[in-house]
């Protein structure tokens, strides 16, 4: 009978970070929040960023499984940009594109839209290495924007 007590001690205890429980803290994994907040597609792939480097948090890299909080602000680099958002809201369940206002507030730079600006504006000019030829017609295109530079 004390074993039953025990193991029923163990079940009941709360996890520290469900949001929704009305206990413990308000604290959600980064993975599970950058997929929430439809920063990224899949949680496998907010996962593999974070593993990576490209999320930071106070300019220091995370692991998947560290704990968010309310306030913090997260960068995530998606070349050629590195986007910050502030925390308004931690959650773990996905939520509809019209609440995401609620969730983070976007303070990316200025200057790193103008850089996501500036690459889409150059296209197929830097051509990234491995891509391969340029089709027939990226080609034509390529040939009459540098006879325009002769001019």
């Amino acid at each position: 009978m004390l074993s039953k007590d025990k193991n029923m001690d163990k079940v009941s205890t709360p996890l520290p970070f469900r949001e929704g429980t009305g206990e413990g803290l308000s604290l959600a994994r980064i993975d599970k929040w950058l997929w929430a907040a439809r920063i990224f597609k899949t949680r496998s792939i907010a996962a593999d960023a974070c593993k990576n480097g490209r999320v930071s948090i106070g300019g220091v890299g995370c692991k998947p499984s560290r704990p968010v909080k309310v306030g913090e602000i997260i960068d995530v680099r998606k070349p050629p940009v590195t986007y910050s958002f502030r925390i308004l809201k931690t959650i773990e369940q996905r939520v509809g594109a019209k609440l995401l206002p609620e969730i983070y507030e976007n303070v990316t730079a200025p200057e790193q839209y103008e850089l996501l600006e500036m690459n889409r504006i150059s296209g197929f000019v830097d051509r990234a290495r491995g891509t391969g030829r340029p089709t027939k017609k990226d080609r034509r295109a390529l040939d009459d924007f540098l006879n325009l530079e002769d001019l």
